[in-house]
């Protein structure tokens, strides 16, 4: 059982790196799929919060400049998220994965549910 899960956007999360990322998109040379669930054209859709919070296990979302020592060896499989389990983090969902969801909130927090509980 996992007690804390981490979503890693395929993004930085600095203005700076929210401005490349922003126009990486427009010009398609990268893409979030982690980015694509969690937030509309401009900001954060309401049903992830609702969603995060009816789970029951912690669910942080950071961005590939705000990874500490222990989440960095997952930077290549961003976006991504990963479970922690007496301390040892392992990935849960892949970016292949995430793809599958298509943006929908309820597509993830389903295939988190079968992997999780």
């Amino acid at each position: 059982m996992f007690d804390k899960l981490v979503g890693i956007y395929n993004a930085k999360g600095s203005f700076v790196g929210e401005i490349q990322y922003f126009f990486a998109t427009l010009t398609g040379q990268t893409q979030c799929a982690l980015c694509d669930i969690t937030h509309g054209v401009f900001r954060g859709k309401v049903s992830f919060s609702k969603a995060k919070q009816a789970l029951g296990i912690p669910f942080e979302i950071l961005h590939l400049d705000e990874l500490d020592p222990s989440l960095q060896s997952f930077k290549d499989y961003a976006p991504c998220i990963v479970g922690r389990s007496d301390s040892q983090y392992s990935l849960l969902i892949t970016k292949a994965e995430l793809e599958l969801c298509d943006g929908d909130v309820s597509r993830l927090f389903t295939l988190i549910k079968a992997k999780v509980l």
